[in-house]
């Protein structure tokens, strides 16, 4: 929090308290512990960053501690730094913390073991399926309440007592915290510890195992309701339910059905739910880049990114919007995420643009427009890039240079739209005294671009990702010392360590729900039902399929974060695609690019509504804005399945006509979606626009020369010049 508020100092207080705010809906806001708390906190960050250095600089991990490691630490600080919430949900957490006191106890104290308590659960459950509860209650099992009569004294003394500390010590853990963080390392220490044995018995899991993962399944919940609220927990709960009461549902969803402890061992105990593609994905790549990214910024890069920026675009016609379409370029391509990037270099840039004459809603736009194609551009492309090369089984430099390609045409499509709303608005740059000479600011911090190119050739000569990131980490460090006044000492270094670990968890918070519901999908077959309810409404149309999917993906974007979405998505979607012929790669960058617009398109769109705070413009209106400017996102999905050159598919020449063709139809599509090319379009002339676009958009040179030919025929058209109410797209 300590650099959201340092990324904000320019802002006046009212719109840092609205940017505050919203980024506190998006994810809860954490505690500040003090004394020993806040030691035990910065020592388990500091492991989990050092852990993970030493795996990707010097020795892989074996897998159990590989993936579960990284789960425990980041349980363990969700139930340190996240309070439960408002006093309804405290309280159930006490109720919910009692309870597990209680069955421990009775595990040892009233049954036997563990073995002997969840047999008799196993028993009365069979016993009350076949033939009755009464006749379950006949057998003897009045000591499956004695849990629950433990329970009550603890629990009366747990909800006082956590409600003083949650009032009179709001910056600390309560009791039922400390109690949920040690249930958390019990389980995931038990799956550590057998790893091995929980392999050998696969398809038979003992009591134990079956006890553990039901607790596992809770915890896991928990941990992402606390982080990121209700919305993607109860995605998960609603997972669970769909394993729970298949054979209950339509037709078309319809399955055998799994009881909750047979669900529970598949979600928790195998590397099919939470320690599966989620948790591979972030221990071994993401949260290695988010260190990186924190070593990054703390070594003073974020300012070359924006005076470079500045420089080279400044001058231009609507100088200060380009600045920030190439400064989220360099930002996002490091953060990953669209709400951070917008966060960060929008504070700086919104202003700018407001001031260079750009109304409120219309910088507040651009900036989440551009920041949600930091996704896209290499080296870093956020989680999803990760999870892509893992589903698809092909390297990650491999999805880089897949990626590169369309990256950089969603940036010159959000560039061009921003020169011709400038050109509309009649915008200049900013003055030429105002700004250094791009010479100058590049001599002055060429360097810390270096880490960036580490980075990427370290991965292009074949290291792997995290190794790649280690050593781009130290030289960020190095990099840092070239300037007195940004050099990282103990102390810079300790700080942007904290830094990172925070920044994972997040989306660390994520893994368990998301593993729940790929999990649930994975065991209940509804991948391939989906599939086929995709092709049946689409019937024999590619292109609605793909609109089908983008819908899906909006819907499901509203609860859940963006790479989650992919993740969901492609286990979904991806299949269907592949019936209509699309390659694996083309149907997982579709998923991919569609699962980033629930970012900037209302009703939910976090990154559009945190430029809205910052311009203090009216997020509705915002929102829509941004995604006038951001239309590329659907544009290029459609290129992926129908121009297999824009993902290097064919000859050299058939990806050469692709691409010669793209950058034709992306600038004069910046034209269509802004209405506007010498001045605003009449609609016959719009007409003729969409119609170039789509022929230079399709690759062919004949089709090129008829497409440049229209755009000429409009701009002679346009040759009066004098400003005309657009035409609405």
């Amino acid at each position: 929090m300590a650099d959201d508020d340092k990324s904000l100092e320019s802002l006046d207080e009212e719109q840092r308290n609205k940017v505050k705010e919203l980024l506190e809906k998006e994810a809860k806001t954490e505690r500040r512990p003090t004394g020993p708390w806040q030691w035990l906190i910065a020592a388990l960050s500091a492991a989990l960053v050092l852990i993970y250095f030493y795996g990707a600089g010097f020795q892989a991990l074996p897998t159990e501690y590989h993936l579960g490691v990284y789960v425990l630490i980041t349980y363990i600080l969700v139930f340190l730094l996240y309070p439960a919430g408002s006093r309804s949900a405290l309280a159930s957490m006490s109720a919910f913390s009692g309870t597990l006191l209680a069955v421990l106890a009775s595990c040892y104290l009233v049954f036997e073991s563990p073995f002997a308590f969840w047999d008799q659960i196993t028993f009365f459950r069979e016993t009350w399926i076949y033939d009755g509860f009464a006749r379950a209650w006949e057998q003897d099992f009045g000591l499956l309440w004695v849990p629950f009569v433990i329970a009550l004294p603890i629990i009366a003394l747990l909800i006082p007592v956590d409600r003083w500390l949650a009032v009179r010590y709001s910056q600390s853990p309560t009791v039922s915290d400390v109690i949920l963080a040690i249930a958390a390392i019990v389980c995931i220490a038990y799956w550590i510890s057998q790893f091995e044995a929980l392999n050998y018995r696969a398809g038979a899991e003992n009591q134990l195992d079956r006890l553990v993962g039901v607790i596992g399944v809770l915890i896991s919940l928990e941990v992402c309701r606390r982080v990121l609220g209700w919305s993607i927990t109860l995605v998960g709960i609603g997972a669970i339910a769909f394993g729970l009461f298949g054979p209950y549902l339509p037709e078309l969803f319809a399955h055998r059905g799994f009881s909750f402890d047979r669900l529970a061992i598949s979600l928790f105990i195998t590397t099919n739910g939470v320690f599966g593609v989620m948790a591979g994905v972030l221990a071994t790549y993401v949260i290695l880049f988010i260190f990186f990214g924190a070593f990054l910024q703390k070594s003073g890069a974020g300012k070359f990114f924006i005076d470079l920026p500045l420089a080279v675009a400044g001058r231009s016609t609507g100088g200060p919007a380009k600045v920030a379409v190439i400064s989220s370029a360099l930002f996002g391509s490091v953060s990953g995420s669209a709400i951070a990037n917008t966060v960060s270099s929008g504070a700086f840039t919104i202003p700018m643009m407001k001031r260079a004459g750009f109304q409120p809603h219309v910088a507040g736009a651009i900036e989440p427009a551009a920041s949600i194609g930091g996704a896209f551009l290499p080296p870093i492309m956020g989680a999803g890039g990760f999870v892509m090369a893992e589903l698809t089984g092909l390297p990650y430099t491999q999805i880089m240079l897949y990626a590169l390609g369309p990256a950089l045409l969603y940036f010159l499509g959000v560039f061009c739209m921003v020169h011709f709303e400038a050109k509309r608005q009649g915008l200049i740059g900013i003055a030429g005294e105002e700004i250094p000479h791009w010479i100058k600011v590049l001599k002055h911090g060429w360097f810390y671009a270096m880490p960036l190119v580490i980075i990427t050739v370290l991965m292009m000569m074949g290291r792997s990702p995290g190794n790649a990131a280690f050593w781009a980490t130290l030289s960020c460090i190095a990099v840092s010392w070239v300037h007195k006044d940004t050099r990282m000492g103990p102390r810079e270094i300790w700080q942007a360590i904290q830094t990172g670990a925070r920044n994972t968890l997040i989306i660390g918070a994520t893994v368990g729900v998301i593993g729940i519901i790929v999990g649930t999908i994975s065991l209940t077959g509804m991948g391939l039902k989906f599939s086929d309810l995709i092709i049946q409404m689409a019937g024999d149309s590619l292109i609605l399929a793909i609109f089908l999917i983008a819908v899906a993906s909006l819907v499901l974007g509203m609860g859940v974060p963006v790479t989650a979405s992919y993740l969901i998505i492609a286990v979904l979607a991806v299949p269907a695609l592949g019936e209509y012929g699309v390659a694996a790669i083309a149907a997982h960058m579709i998923v991919y690019w569609l699962s980033q617009d629930s970012n900037i398109t209302p009703p939910v769109c976090v990154a559009a509504y945190a430029g809205a705070a910052i311009a203090g413009s009216d997020p509705w209106k915002t929102g829509w804005t941004s995604f006038k400017f951001a239309k590329m996102l659907y544009v290029t999905p459609v290129l992926f399945a129908y121009v297999p050159g824009i993902l290097l598919q064919g000859s050299g020449f058939q990806i050469f006509t692709a691409y010669f063709s793209a950058t034709l139809g992306t600038i004069a599509f910046g034209a269509l979606a802004m209405g506007f090319l010498r001045r605003g379009t009449r609609m016959h002339e719009w007409i003729v626009l969409a119609a170039a676009t789509f022929l230079l958009y399709w690759p062919g040179f004949v089709t090129d020369a008829i497409g440049v030919v229209l755009v000429a025929l409009v701009w002679w058209l346009q040759r009066d010049a004098q400003p005309v109410r657009p035409a609405t797209t």
